[in-house]
């Protein structure tokens, strides 16, 4: 029987956050009702609220989310009722050209659940990456839920379910660093931050942050950088090279999404060397580069989407690292808040005062 939760909605472009009762309809078959036990505020709501996604509204907003199964559908064997999991947005398929390549993590016809949740006049909400997880309870594709150790913290390992991975998968399964690499990242938020640690975990020897903001340079020490470069105030690719004994990083992470960023990033690698943008660009923002030094520098250009990862090769396995103590994803929860406090996340999250606002249900 349909289910009436609160959650938040965002009704319209650039209008404050809601918090409404939203119908929850039972699982229909390969779907999944999760109780939501987090749900980290992630930029890509913000982007969602202002109506840089799509124009399809009312939004359900969250999408960085851990819970426990509730309920699951016909045909589901992935997860059961009682399964602690963590959402994803990149449900894969098993059976287009990615995934029959053994590359499932570029699926191309990720998927999400059939049905809609909807307000309770019966419009449709469209959720956030598929999820909407700022609610009680969501419905989801089951190959959206991955089971992991129920005993972690689910305000801290639900951040897999987008910015984490993503900065993690942009250092270790895209930029592929390995022991004694010199990587530097540009850009040190959220994803900056675990591109970072996941540097540190690869065994990356020189791990060096730049930022313009000396409190974010500061933070990222404690994700494992041995050096910081102010861009406001210092050359970035000459201080990435000096640092680098004058040759520049193996692989350098950018994790901002702007021209002048990427160009810092493409000038900083060394010969053969790897640029990651994980960072997110809007539509209207290019980037001229010289193909001379395209050639010449060699190497790789390349774009992470969600960090390359697999979910269900990846979380297990970071979570694992989390219990271990070996990657401290409680560094990343900044404060835990409620539903109700969402709009005033945004604001700080845009002020740059927080890793991650994390809504614990």
């Amino acid at each position: 029987m349909p289910q009436t939760v609160k959650g938040i909605i965002a009704r319209e472009r650039g209008a404050d956050v809601e918090l409404v009762d939203i119908v929850v309809p039972d699982p229909g078959p390969g779907e999944a009702v999760v109780q939501v036990q987090s749900c980290g505020v992630c930029h890509t709501d913000l982007h969602y609220r202002e109506g840089g996604i799509n124009d399809e509204f009312p939004f359900l907003l969250g999408h960085e989310a851990a819970g426990v199964v509730e309920a699951v559908g016909e045909g589901v064997t992935e997860v059961a009722p009682g399964d602690f999991v963590i959402l994803n947005w990149r449900a894969v398929c098993g059976q287009c050209r990615a995934c029959a390549k053994g590359k499932p993590w570029y699926c191309f016809n990720t998927h999400n659940a059939t049905q809609k949740m909807t307000l309770t006049d019966g419009t449709e909400l469209t959720p956030a990456l598929g999820i909407g997880a700022f609610i009680e309870k969501t419905l989801v594709a089951a190959g959206q839920c991955t089971k992991v150790d129920p005993d972690a913290d689910a305000a801290a390992v639900g951040l897999l379910g987008c910015g984490v991975m993503a900065g993690f998968g942009a250092a270790v399964n895209t930029g592929g660093v390995c022991r004694g690499d010199s990587v530097a990242v540009i850009g040190c938020g959220g994803v900056g931050n675990a591109a970072i640690a996941g540097a540190v975990v690869a065994g990356a020897t020189t791990v060096i942050a730049v930022d313009v903001d000396d409190r974010k340079l500061e933070g990222a020490k404690a994700f494992g950088a041995t050096h910081t470069v102010n861009g406001s105030s210092e050359d970035v690719v000459e201080r990435i090279r000096e640092l680098t004994g004058g040759f520049g990083a193996d692989v350098v992470v950018e994790a901002v999404g702007r021209p002048e960023t990427y160009e810092q990033a493409f000038y900083a690698r060394d010969l053969a060397g790897t640029v990651v943008l994980v960072g997110v660009p809007t539509p209207d923002k290019q980037v001229t580069l010289p193909m001379i030094e395209i050639f010449g520098r060699g190497g790789a250009l390349k774009s992470s989407w969600y960090g390359d990862c697999l979910p269900s090769r990846d979380f297990p396995m970071l979570v694992d690292l989390y219990r271990q103590g070996r990657f401290d994803l409680d560094a990343f929860v900044s404060e835990r808040i409620g539903l109700g406090d969402v709009e005033e996340a945004f604001d700080k999250m845009e002020r740059g005062e927080v890793l991650r606002s994390v809504v614990v249900l």
